[in-house]
């Protein structure tokens, strides 16, 4: 359902999109590794009913399980509100995350925007620094990110990639932020300042 719901999405906004950018868009929005991030946001691990062992093992927190969780509760409001509940559904959750990802070069990878922009902006290449704590099966992930020797950015996730991802989204923002000039006023603005 969910896959259903994105693809037809992307070809309706994003019809001048070519096939291929289309696809990568699709294949990073409908990953277990996605759905698991979606599941992670709404909290909806607490929401699971486990096994005592399961559950233990911090079940509620791996995200094959709450990539599942997710992809279920998708296909239920699909069987009990239809087409139309279940596509409004993935798109409150994932609206966001389509504008971003067909957004053009590195879409929704920050790690690769901010490479980008680090390079032509800054002529410098982005610097992780990882720790991780916890045990095992409920580890925890966090980076940070430097550019020109100086932190930017910090992120935390399940795993190295999305703890990586985060620092450089919000470093990412952070320069885009600094780099985007000011709107200029034109003198009727300025005069009530």
């Amino acid at each position: 359902m969910l896959g259903l719901v994105v693809t037809d999405h992307l070809y309706r906004r994003y019809p001048d999109l070519p096939e291929g950018e289309l696809a990568k868009v699709r294949a990073a929005l409908v990953s277990s590794e996605a759905l698991a991030e979606l599941a992670e946001s709404i909290g909806l691990g607490d929401a699971i009913l486990l096994g005592k062992g399961e559950d233990a093992s911090g079940g509620r927190e791996k995200p094959s399980i709450l990539a599942d969780a997710m992809e279920a509760v998708i296909g239920a409001v699909y069987i009990d509100g239809g087409w139309e509940a279940a596509a409004d559904l993935v798109m409150s959750l994932l609206g966001t995350r389509i504008t971003e990802a067909a957004a053009g070069p590195g879409g929704h990878d920050y790690k690769t925007r901010l490479q980008e922009m680090a390079a032509r902006d800054l002529d410098v290449v982005p610097r992780y620094a990882v720790a991780d704590e916890g045990p095992d099966h409920a580890k925890r992930f966090f980076a940070t990110v430097s550019l020109e020797g100086r932190v930017r950015g910090a992120g935390e996730g399940r795993s190295k990639k999305q703890a990586e991802q985060a620092a450089a989204r919000a470093a990412w923002l952070e320069i885009e932020h600094r780099l985007t000039p000011a709107p200029v006023r034109s003198p009727d603005d300025q005069e009530g300042l």
